[in-house]
């Protein structure tokens, strides 16, 4: 089939090459033509494991190419996704000036029936809006579908190629057959294409995102109770997971969550709640238990020095991004952290493994940067842990309390334990483990 992908970012890049990788025929626009040009050199501007070989191998063969020309695109297309950013705006709610402005440039530039795709994340209703910005700039006849994607940043090939579910929403049967049609070869294991209504799918996303924030943000306020009341969260977790109605994911305690989806989607609906007169107060609870919790390790850091003024301290940080297996530093725990450090006075010594330039826009200059993670404790007063990246999961703890001038460690992913720590000789702050 023919696809057109309008936006290469992490997910337009992702399923325009995935897309490619089953056979089909995939253009992936961009206007960035800095962007364009890299792509076409086999620069990859995001990091995901496996990405850049898929790229590599399906622009080759002539299966995936490139392009700043949307009319290009569209016209030689079927299938037209719109895969552009929707950030959030100051009162929460998401920015759609740019799928709508896509929208406008896919009705001038549309040849014939095309199969529109909302593959951004967008609030309920959408679709709707896509649907009249098409109608007033063409005169060709269209569906428009909502289709959400569900990577996760670091597992985005494997989720995108062996996808638990597919869910797409459209009020046309003739759209949801091509559209199952083209990702029947994802699904050979049986998992379920699931047909429904746009507004359906476009909350789907959402729900999903939300309900699984609300999961985290929760351990996270029992983790926090646990150190109040002497409790272990590491047995309460394994006592909540154990049990079939709750499940194991997500019910890792730490610092909180962050990335592109999580915080965007929990703020867009909660602003759609309420614009809706159906405020989801759990949702907003949420929100602001996970804003408190990218400081939790800050008031730890305070406590075990007693003092507010940090000056003179120097604290090694291990791990930037906001999770392992990506660069991305969109609300990263991190950022809040390490601001807060430096403006009570104390120096930052960093290590990320692949999160380094990206992490520079935020920090201008607050933060040293090391090229190993045991560099970047030496001389410090103690290390903060605070994306759980596999390389630090059983460093070698002699070299580092021989790095540190006090043997201290403050883990904001809990991946130690407490009680090999206490034997090894370090003071030792988790969240809610002991």
């Amino acid at each position: 089939m023919k696809v057109c992908v309008i936006g290469t970012g992490y997910v337009g890049l992702v399923a325009g090459t995935c897309f490619a990788e089953y056979g089909n025929d995939v253009i992936c626009v961009d206007k960035d033509a800095k962007k364009i040009e890299n792509l076409r050199n086999g620069i990859i501007p995001i990091y995901e494991p496996g990405l850049s070989e898929l790229v590599l191998n399906n622009a080759k063969e002539q299966r995936l190419k490139f392009t700043t020309s949307l009319s290009d695109g569209v016209q030689a297309s079927d299938f037209v996704f719109i895969a552009v950013g929707t950030p959030t705006l100051a009162d929460g709610s998401a920015d759609l000036s740019m799928v709508y402005g896509v929208a406008k440039e896919v009705g001038l530039a549309m040849n014939g029936y095309k199969i529109v795709v909302d593959k951004s994340t967008v609030p309920v209703g959408t679709a709707d809006g896509v649907k009249k910005v098409l109608s007033e700039n063409t005169k060709h006849p269209f569906d428009v579908v909502s289709n959400p994607e569900f990577l996760k940043e670091g597992a985005a090939i494997e989720d995108f190629m062996k996808p638990e579910r597919v869910v797409i929403g459209a009020d046309s049967d003739k759209a949801l057959d091509l559209m199952a049609e083209l990702y029947s070869p994802f699904v050979l294991n049986g998992n379920p294409i699931l047909r429904m209504s746009l507004r359906s799918a476009e909350l789907t996303k959402y729900a999903c995102n939300a309900f699984l924030a609300t999961k985290i943000s929760f351990s996270n306020e029992i983790a926090n109770l646990c150190d109040a009341v002497g409790a272990n969260y590491e047995d309460v977790r394994k006592g909540m997971g154990t049990d079939s109605r709750i499940g194991r994911q997500f019910l890792y305690a730490g610092i909180g969550y962050g990335g592109s989806c999580f915080p965007k989607d929990v703020q867009a609906l909660i602003k759609t709640s309420q614009e809706s007169g159906s405020p989801v107060r759990i949702i907003e609870m949420v929100e602001e238990v996970n804003e408190s919790q990218k400081t939790i390790l800050l008031s730890k850091i305070l406590k075990h020095y007693n003092t507010e003024d940090l000056s003179g301290k120097t604290f090694g940080i291990w791990g930037l991004a906001f999770k392992p297996g990506t660069d991305d530093m969109r609300e990263a725990p991190s950022i809040p952290l390490i601001l807060e450090l430096h403006k009570r006075g104390a120096k930052i010594q960093a290590f990320d493994p692949v999160a380094k330039e990206t992490s520079e826009y935020y920090f201008k200059g607050k933060v040293e940067y090391k090229e190993n993670p045991y560099e970047a404790i030496k001389g410090a007063d103690a290390l903060l842990l605070v994306t759980e990246w596999r390389e630090f999961r059983e460093p070698d703890f002699t070299k580092i309390k021989s790095l540190l001038t006090s043997p201290v460690i403050f883990d904001g992913r809990n991946q130690y334990k407490p009680k090999n720590m206490e034997k090894l000789g370090f003071s030792y702050y988790s969240i809610g483990t002991r």
